[in-house]
């Protein structure tokens, strides 16, 4: 078996837009993969176009050659964007090694350790305040939406959600997001003040009230704040019992000093690329819940790194806010982990995102229920997919 042609599909999604990676082979199956160009990764098609050659008449059964000689080939350029390109043609490659043989991906990955991955609605309120037109949902414009929102998740059968930095009664309602500069006042300094993080509050009482008291609810801090900032926030909130904050930092030490400072559980790392960036992490002990993204990485990396994690007795939940064939990446990933803790998961979406995939990912009271299928146990709609062109 050769690999004989890699290409890019696609589609508008809204707000931003689904990429999918197909590659072929001489003996007829087809492997595919989900990524992300729209969130920071510029020229990522033209870095998987450009890494295409590489792996065009190769065994596509022999993954880690493969990856050995792209890391090779990009190691004066490794991480970022290089990262993702390979990422994307490992996790297709994956996919006809599974179909090849017959076998889900997380057979390949040492099998099921479980059948149903807990999940948390992920940007709940976020997506509805910014985009609800496009998902076909009542926009949120008070803290009385917010509690029915709260209600909503609940009666749905999710356990837990997980909001941004939703800001109401300040005009219209808006997104604190001045660590990617798409809202709220601040950067590039990005302080907290005591009016910010009253709101913060706010919401997420509001969250609580709605969803009852066995709903967990977490806290992303994205890139919002520099350490002084996150201390300032965490701590004021730290009586409230979330499931945890979410912080991304590039330093290390100073998440660990954040961790050291609050009782409430740190998530982080959703934008390394690569085990050598989460070492540092975990030698300082800087979070409870070790996010990676099995997008960026790739599903095989990845879960190098879930087993690195897990030397340092740290639980792994994966960054997973794409569309459906991503969520399948999550869930094979998931499924092998011991050290498994919750799946994200994007619920408000376009209303074609269904249509994308084939058959779409199961969920029944708030899980996912693994697929069985031989590879991702699903395959791109390219006539769908078509349907949808990207909006120039």
């Amino acid at each position: 078996m050769k690999v004989t042609r890699i290409e890019s599909l696609h589609c508008d999604a809204g707000w931003r837009n689904f990429s999918f990676l197909k590659i072929s082979t001489d003996d007829g199956v087809v492997g595919w993969s989900e990524y992300n160009a729209s969130y920071g990764a510029v020229g990522l098609p033209a870095a998987i176009d450009a890494l295409a050659p590489r792996v065009v008449g190769k065994n596509p059964l022999a993954l880690e050659a493969i990856a050995a000689e792209l890391y090779a080939v990009t190691r004066q350029a490794a991480g970022g964007v290089v990262q993702e390109a390979i990422g994307a043609i490992e996790n297709a490659l994956l996919d006809v090694k599974g179909k090849a043989l017959n076998v889900p991906v997380y057979v390949l990955l040492g099998g099921p350790v479980r059948e149903r991955l807990r999940l948390y609605w992920s940007h709940c309120g976020t997506t509805r305040i910014r985009n609800a037109a496009a998902c076909g949902a009542k926009p949120l414009r008070t803290l009385k939406d917010v509690v029915r929102l709260g209600r909503e998740v609940r009666e749905r059968g999710f356990t837990a959600l997980k909001t941004n930095l939703l800001i109401f009664g300040q005009g219209e309602p808006f997104i604190h997001m001045p660590g990617f500069y798409r809202g709220g006042a601040g950067a590039p300094a990005l302080n907290a003040d005591p009016k910010l993080i009253g709101s913060i509050r706010r919401t997420l009482e509001a969250f609580r009230d709605g969803a009852g008291p066995d709903v967990g609810i977490l806290l992303d801090l994205n890139f919002n704040f520099r350490t002084e900032g996150y201390l300032q926030v965490t701590r004021a909130l730290d009586d409230l019992g979330l499931f945890w904050f979410e912080i991304d930092s590039y330093d290390a030490q100073a998440l660990a000093w954040i961790r050291r400072s609050v009782r409430t559980p740190i998530a982080s790392c959703e934008s390394l690329h690569g085990m050598r960036a989460f070492l540092p992490y975990f030698e300082a002990r800087a979070m409870d819940v070790c996010i990676v993204d099995e997008v960026w990485n790739g599903v095989a990396l990845s879960h190098k790194i879930a087993a690195l994690a897990e030397a340092y007795e740290v639980n792994v939940a994966p960054h997973n806010f794409y569309g459906h064939l991503s969520t399948l990446h999550s869930a094979h990933l998931c499924a092998a982990l011991p050290n498994f803790r919750i799946m994200e998961i994007d619920v408000d979406d376009v209303p074609w995102k269904d249509e994308l995939v084939t058959p779409v990912p199961v969920i029944e009271d708030g899980h996912l229920l693994l697929p069985t299928g031989p590879g991702w146990g699903a395959n791109v709609n390219e006539d769908a997919v078509r349907r949808h062109p990207v909006k120039q």
